[in-house]
């Protein structure tokens, strides 16, 4: 895959044309709800800012957690945002989140920050830059699952620590294009010669005893999965 197939593959996802159009229009509300320059600047900084720390801390502690499964009606949502992608990182048809996860989340972690900032406007501001963020680390999502060889250097390591994230130890390494709060937090490793390899990579510890009691993500995945995605088994 060339970069001009990379780019005609990430806008053929729903998602992406989605962001998009909703980023186009909270830019218009916020051109008809004016803020001074200074605001409209520091709410969209304020978005770009947050973004890899919220990325981090939902990633770490909210879609690795060992607390959604438990919970019947979190159980769903977790299986579709993130065990999958888990349980075989090459599944592109789940690459992204769904919506109705997705676009409430982004709203909370960047309009209400505007909001303080510079009113409607700001909020509006604060909300298509976190629309367009969303876009950028989801493009870099593309380069790190599909069969794309990136060859800027920065590319390269983003795709070699979240390929680790994923086959290897997805104890560590948290962030997309951002490692920063991954230092900050212990939580990163450059090679995965750094690690012993997880033996819940693939399944982030919803094994089949965890299933015995937590069944529910079991029931919605037809048993659970076990091992590396080309040689799995099914319990």
């Amino acid at each position: 895959m060339n970069m001009r197939q990379l780019v005609v593959a990430f806008f053929q996802y729903p998602a992406i044309i989605a962001y998009i159009l909703i980023a186009i229009v909270a830019a218009v509300v916020s051109g008809l709800y004016p803020t001074s320059a200074l605001q409209t600047i520091a709410a969209v900084a304020s978005s770009i800012l947050l973004y890899p720390l919220v990325w981090y801390a939902l990633h770490r502690w909210v879609l690795h957690s060992q607390w959604m499964y438990k919970v019947p009606f979190l159980a769903s949502t977790w299986k579709r945002i993130h065990y999958d992608h888990h349980q075989d990182p090459n599944h592109l048809e789940i690459l992204f989140g769904a919506l109705h996860t997705t676009l409430p989340t982004i709203f909370l972690a960047s309009a209400p920050v505007g909001w303080l900032i510079g009113g409607l406007g700001g909020a509006a501001a604060a909300f298509s830059s976190g629309l367009l963020m969303t876009c950028f680390y989801e493009f870099c999502h593309c380069i790190q699952h599909l069969a794309y060889t990136p060859k800027h250097p920065a590319l390269v390591m983003m795709k070699q620590r979240h390929m680790a994230h994923h086959f290897h130890d997805e104890t560590g390494n948290f962030g997309i294009t951002n490692f920063f709060w991954d230092r900050l937090f212990g939580t990163m490793y450059a090679k995965v010669s750094e690690r012993k390899k997880s033996p819940t990579v693939f399944n982030l510890g919803y094994t089949p005893e965890v299933a015995k009691r937590w069944p529910k993500v079991a029931e919605l995945s037809g048993g659970v999965a076990t091992g590396h995605p080309s040689t799995r088994i099914k319990h």
